[in-house]
């Protein structure tokens, strides 16, 4: 009986899946709401949707701290200012455009 028990508990726990909380099904896109969602959903772009939108939000969340975001968020009402950021010399500015590369990866990556 103990054996039986015992069986029964490691099968339940077997059964569980352990860990991946946030892994998704094959094929599955992850959606988020925050600054950059809305800053792609206010956006004249024709490609955006809520579905492309939080998306994108969804590897800001997995990339970029909440400064790094709204940062970023400048970037789709002022377009140029990412080319200064990007050719700047600034250390600061350096280590930021290198995170937002990283998102930028990750977005394509997720959203495609």
């Amino acid at each position: 009986m103990k054996q039986v028990l015992v069986i029964g508990c490691v099968a339940l726990l077997a059964g569980c899946g352990g860990g991946g909380g946030n892994r998704l099904p094959p094929g599955a896109v992850p959606i988020a709401s925050g600054p950059i969602s809305n800053a792609c959903m206010a956006s004249n772009r024709k490609a955006r949707s809520h579905r492309l939108c939080g998306c994108i939000q969804a590897a800001a969340d997995q990339t970029l701290s909440r400064s790094e975001q709204r940062r970023a968020v400048t970037f789709y009402s002022d377009p140029h200012r990412a080319q200064e950021i990007r050719q700047s010399d600034r250390p600061a500015d350096e280590r930021f455009w290198l995170a937002y590369k990283a998102y930028g990866e990750r977005a394509e990556r997720l959203c495609r």
